[in-house]
């Protein structure tokens, strides 16, 4: 793993938060000159730990739709099914997201759709195309409550104590 001092994280945090800041006001909000901080920064994005850089959307600004989140549970837990279902996932662009779980339901999948008909055509297709999910439940976002970033500081601290 990469050591990280608490520049790193401070670069981190603000990237994290504002993609799109320029390298200079980067640089003075992490109290270093513009040289360092590039070089900091080129160093973290070869490490692998900057995913990509990305806009956020504020769709309910963009066009109607409804945001759904789905417990998905497959038919069986065989190697095969698993892979097909994930394999059927990507094919489809309403499902921004999705996490194999551990527990009760083998899957969470986060789904932006048109509206609740377009939703429910895509559950349809997936019952109908034999990728193995057995049993689903439905959960409409009414509302967005939080959408913050990673704690980051919280998550290194241990790692610092190492």
């Amino acid at each position: 793993m990469i050591k990280l001092d608490d520049r790193d994280i401070k670069i981190l945090s603000v990237l994290e938060r504002e993609g799109r800041i320029s390298k200079t006001e980067l640089a003075r909000r992490v109290s270093l000159s513009a040289t360092p901080c590039w070089e900091r920064l080129q160093r973290l994005e070869k490490a692998g730990l900057i995913a990509a850089y990305r806009a956020q959307i504020h769709l309910k600004k963009l066009a109607p739709h409804v945001e759904v989140f789905v417990m998905a549970e497959l038919d069986n837990h065989r190697a095969e099914t698993l892979q097909i279902f994930e394999k059927a996932v990507q094919r489809y662009d309403d499902i921004v997201s999705c996490w194999s779980l551990g527990g009760g339901f083998d899957y969470l999948l986060y789904i932006v759709s048109r509206d609740i008909d377009t939703y429910q055509r895509m559950i349809d297709t997936l019952l109908g195309d034999g990728v193995g999910l057995a049993r689903y439940f439905t959960y409409i976002v009414t509302k967005p409550v939080k959408d913050g970033p990673l704690p980051l500081k919280a998550l290194l601290a241990s790692r610092s104590s190492e």
